[in-house]
């Protein structure tokens, strides 16, 4: 019985093939009695493909004049959830030149929640702390800069190591800050890369010096 039930599996298989190669060979045959068909399948294709490729294009040209005219009052960024605030800032980095820009915020996100190159080919390493209550919330401490100082250039491989928060820093954070080459960014200068046209780098001190040439350079 089950040689049988094989054998007539294998049957099927060589009826199957047979009847494929007798479509695909009349299919061949009439191509090539009515070629015009093929052509007309061909010029079809482009023409789809085309059309693809200029919307595309369209849609990424429109995406990138509404990048270079992103704006974020504070009050809408006190509303955005942690994971909210954290695409926001990378978006304000998409805005600034910084095309690879990505957010990386999670678990086992080793003190980054943004990277990105910037146009100087800086390597930026962003870790963001949301406050719901803004300058009345919590102050950002040492604790949170010692993971980012641990993690940003060791790890990460960061030029520029920022924390960035929508609320304020304790003194203890600053001195920290400043003896580690860490970049903070607190909610008033937050307001000022978020409403205006000017790229972080222009609004820090002490950034590092580009790593490659620049127009200006």
């Amino acid at each position: 019985m089950r040689q049988r039930k094989q054998a007539y599996t294998v049957g099927e298989v060589l009826v199957g093939a047979v009847v494929i190669v007798w479509v695909v060979s009349g299919l061949t045959d009439w191509l090539a009695a009515h070629p015009w068909v093929l052509l007309l399948v061909l010029l079809t294709a482009a023409g789809g493909a085309f059309l693809w490729f200029r919307i595309r294009v369209q849609k990424e040209r429109q995406r990138q004049a509404r990048m270079r005219t992103l704006r974020y009052p504070m009050a809408r960024l006190d509303q955005l959830h942690h994971s909210q605030f954290e695409h926001a800032i990378r978006d304000l980095m998409l805005r600034d030149g910084c095309p690879d820009a990505v957010q990386v915020g999670g678990a086992g996100d080793n003190g980054a929640d943004v990277k990105a190159t910037d146009p100087y080919g800086r390597r930026w390493v962003i870790q963001c702390k949301h406050r719901r209550a803004g300058l009345a919330g919590a102050a950002v401490g040492t604790p949170d800069l010692h993971v980012l100082n641990g993690t940003g250039r060791p790890v990460h491989k960061g030029d520029v190591i920022v924390l960035v928060t929508n609320g304020r820093f304790t003194r203890p954070a600053a001195d920290f800050a400043r003896s580690q080459r860490l970049h903070l960014v607190d909610r008033h200068t937050l307001a000022a890369w978020a409403a205006g046209s000017r790229p972080l780098w222009e609004l820090l001190r002490a950034v590092p010096p580009p790593r490659r040439p620049t127009p200006l350079s």
